[in-house]
This record gives structure tokens, sequence and C-alpha cells, in this order.
């Protein structure tokens, strides 16, 4: 049995194989990577997106390239109504209602 490295964020959210945040419940759907630094780009690339991520690289057991023992977070996964915006969740840029 070798390990894996996943991406947590503060919610306890993994960062899923699709490009969005999953609870870990179904370890099949969470990104992992052989190598730390590469896990460590990610998290970079995500908060650079992403300023009010907190988020952290965590080496997981794995078996047949799948992380197990994932702890599943307590926390709803949020729901991105943006498609294909680009934005992060939580993003603070919204549209003004008032015209400038």
């Amino acid at each position: 049995m070798s390990g894996t490295f996943v991406v947590l964020n503060q919610l306890g959210h993994y960062w899923g194989k699709s490009g969005a945040w999953v609870s870990g419940s179904q370890a099949n759907l969470v990104a992992c990577w052989k190598y730390r630094d590469e896990a460590v780009n990610t998290l970079f690339e995500l908060g650079s997106k992403d300023t009010e991520l907190r988020g952290e690289v965590l080496e997981a057991e794995a078996e047949s390239g799948q992380p197990k023992n994932l702890v599943v977070s307590e926390h709803p996964v949020p729901v991105d109504t943006r498609e294909n915006s680009g934005e992060p969740y939580g993003s603070p840029e919204t549209p003004s209602a008032e015209p400038n």
C-alpha cells in the first residue's frame, strides 16, 4: 500500500477530479497526486483564484490508485450556479444592480 496526496480546504472538502470541491464520501471523485509538489502547485493555483481559500495538502493512504480512509466533511459542498464562469465559489465580484 502506498500513499497519495490530496488537497483539503478549510471546510474539510477535497478538490475533485471534476474541478470542484467534493465531500470525500466517494473516494473515486477526489483528485489525488503521486507527488506532493504537484498537489502543492494545484493548491497554489486554486488559492490564486480564490483568496478566501485556506487549504492544505495531506498525505492519504491509497489502494488501487484511490485515496482511502478520508474524513467526510460535515459541511455541505457549495453549489456552483455560475456555469463555466471561471469565478471561484464565494467570489466577491457580483454585478452591481445600479448602473454607474
